[in-house]
């Protein structure tokens, strides 16, 4: 399996985009973050319903550090304040898969003297979408990413030897196991080979549903810890292709069962392959 790439990939720049690049943080950033005051980077269209999902959301679910929201025009003047950490969407391009595909990432970033904003220290981030793709295809699902956000950062703070040692075997080893679970799944983010259910039963003789991206939303607001979900991010019809992530998270433990991505191509197109479920019934 692939290296769990999203957990750290650093990407800096709210409306623009940087190459990604990997950046581990180390126990002085964390215990420095802790001392932050975590200020959350809302979009510049004030009608975006980005910036109405993640206040909510982090107004439910962000305990690790007091929090405070600022417009992005605020964001250069604060970003050299150590006393800050920013909480932002980036735009992330990878140079090696050799496309100018864009990326959109939240990241979780130190504020400091650093003269380039790609200085600065990310301490987690997650894919949300391609850049094209609509917003809609990702905020009813940023309340379990921010968990697994603070997640993430909990156990580094608790375990800082994670930090100089394999993160991405770490996370390898200790995924759940998605086979006690209910796994939902949106018939659109499917690869036409395992598109219904006859078709994944024949592969993946567990527990499985169809579902619509409301019951996905329902689960996660209601912690349902029998169900794990698909967050999938791809060029969803965009004339951008490069990668498929596919990430499978528990909707209230906002644990990963399941991390992987492909190039896509005819042979691998943008959604949850066949492949994929052989993996899941192998685990």
């Amino acid at each position: 399996m692939k290296k769990l790439l999203f957990i750290l990939v650093l990407g800096i720049g709210l409306g623009s985009f940087l190459k990604a690049q990997d950046y581990t943080p180390t126990k002085s950033d964390l215990d420095a973050f802790l001392k932050t005051t975590t200020l959350v980077v809302l979009e510049d269209d004030p009608l975006r319903e980005y910036n109405v999902v993640i206040k909510d959301v982090i107004e439910k679910e962000w305990k690790i550090t007091p929090f405070e929201f600022i417009q992005f025009k605020d964001f250069d003047a604060k970003r050299k304040d150590p006393k800050y950490s920013f909480l932002m969407t980036t735009s992330i391009r990878f140079d090696k898969d050799k496309t100018d595909a864009r990326y959109n990432f939240l990241n979780l970033l130190l504020g400091g003297d650093y003269y380039a904003l790609n200085g600065m220290p990310s301490l987690v981030s997650v894919p949300l979408s391609y850049m094209e793709v609509d917003e809609g295809s990702y905020t009813y699902k940023l309340a379990v990413l921010v968990r697994f956000m603070q997640n993430h950062l909990n156990m580094v703070i608790k375990d800082p030897s994670l930090l100089s040692s394999n993160i991405f075997k770490h996370y390898n080893d200790n995924m759940g196991d998605v086979k006690s679970k209910t796994l939902y799944l949106i018939e659109s983010e499917l690869a036409p080979e395992v598109n219904s259910e006859a078709r994944i039963r024949a592969v993946y003789p567990y527990k499985f549903k169809i579902v619509t991206a409301d019951e996905v939303e329902d689960a996660i607001k209601n912690h349902d810890d029998n169900v794990v979900f698909l967050h999938k991010v791809g060029p969803e019809g965009t004339r951008s292709r490069a990668r498929c992530y596919k990430i499978l998270v528990g909707a209230s433990d906002a644990k990963i069962y399941y991390f992987d991505y492909h190039m896509i191509d005819a042979k691998k197109p943008d959604g949850f392959l066949l492949s994929d479920f052989k993996k899941l019934a192998r685990k």
